[in-house]
């Protein structure tokens, strides 16, 4: 669907955006319209399965019903600022979440299967070394409406091409703004919406601790973990949360979470920086961190961006690496970079950050939840 078609972000005065609404919440709702459970059921189906934003295209309602959703509620998706086509047919939206800030979502079609990476903050707090994401600052978390409206956009514009998986590796660290992240995966699950897989929605996080153990017992989806480092003492200089959650209480984290965990393996990222992580005592270090633990890694070569002081490994360092890995028994393998040509790679989105907020290590960020 051409960006221009989209509806417009901003809401009538008094109207309330069902998107991206829990079940639970919609039940209440169309309990204060005096109307029965199911409604929301039907609500979910119209909105995520058949991609309608219409209240009065919703022809299973009454029409009494369809007039009074229209008067007291909307279903409204973000606004599309652009849309880039890579040569290697990934895709890339900037969209618009209000406040002079937008924010980047991809799509990266596959043989078998198309995935979409989708944000969950304006900017970062995490401040990692190497993603281009953390050098444009913090402003505010997205909304639930604001996430989901990146998969319902990216849903719309793809038809009738699918998207298979979801992945939240995109601008933000998702464990930061659980609450709306964790009511976007659950629709995502769900039967009457997009009905997907547990390990088809996978969540990328730097290390929050105490939100990935309560992600475990809430929410048991694929989980993928930033390392990036083997020994704490490195991982606190490209991953700053280490200051606070250092690797030996991160894995023990990862290997509760991989108790519940569908497909039983924890993905750890690792990205492959040109004399800073890349040795083969590096690879050991990591192997022996991760040997006989339900854990696969995943080598990202870097993806430069304009002021980035790092560079990617060499190709026979990367193959060094990985053979390391795979001899200790570890499951390993390597990212291809896609989208790189219009900046879409991993560690390359940035987006539109302005006002940014300076949010501390340590409590403070954990505050980033609430902010």
């Amino acid at each position: 669907m051409p960006a221009d078609t989209l509806v417009e972000p901003a809401l009538k005065a008094g109207k309330r955006n069902l998107l991206g609404s829990p079940p639970d919440e919609l039940v209440e709702f169309f309990g204060s319209l005096n109307q029965k459970p199911f409604r929301a059921r039907q609500l979910m189906r119209w909105l995520y399965q058949r991609k309608v934003l219409d209240f009065g295209a919703m022809t299973d309602l009454s029409a009494g019903l369809r007039a009074e959703l229209a008067a007291v509620a909307e279903l409204t998706l973000p606004r599309v600022l652009s849309v880039e086509a890579s040569a290697d047919g990934t895709r890339k939206w900037l969209i618009d979440v209000g406040g002079a800030q937008a924010v980047e979502t991809v799509f990266i079609p596959e043989p078998n299967r198309g995935t979409l990476c989708v944000s969950s903050q304006a900017g970062c707090a995490l401040d990692c070394a190497f993603c281009a994401t953390g050098q444009q600052g913090f402003n505010r978390n997205l909304t639930a409406a604001e996430i989901l409206g990146q998969v319902m956009i990216a849903s719309l514009e793809l038809a009738p091409t699918p998207i298979t998986n979801i992945v939240f590796m995109g601008m933000g660290e998702p464990l930061a703004n659980y609450d709306n992240v964790v009511k976007v995966v659950k629709l995502l699950l769900d039967d009457f919406s997009f009905g997907l897989s547990r390990r088809r929605v996978t969540i990328s996080t730097a290390g929050l601790v105490p939100q990935l153990l309560r992600l475990a017992k809430e929410c048991n989806i694929a989980l993928a973990v930033s390392l990036h480092a083997p020994i704490d003492e490195l991982r606190d200089k490209l991953v700053p949360i280490n200051r606070i959650h250092p690797i030996a209480k991160l894995l023990d984290a990862c290997w509760q979470y991989a108790e519940v965990l569908a497909s039983r393996q924890v993905t750890f990222e690792y990205i492959m920086l040109q004399g800073v992580n890349d040795s083969t005592l590096h690879a050991k270090q990591l192997a022996k961190l991760l040997v006989n633990r339900p854990a696969k890694v995943n080598l990202i070569p870097f993806n430069p961006f304009p002021g980035s002081e790092f560079r990617c490994s060499e190709p026979a360092i990367i193959d060094q690496f990985i053979q390391t890995l795979r001899s200790s028994g570890i499951v390993a393998t390597i990212r291809r970079a896609r989208g790189d040509d219009i900046a879409a790679a991993c560690g390359q989105l940035a987006g539109r950050v302005n006002d940014r907020r300076k949010v501390k290590l340590g409590d403070k960020l954990l505050g980033v939840v609430s902010v």
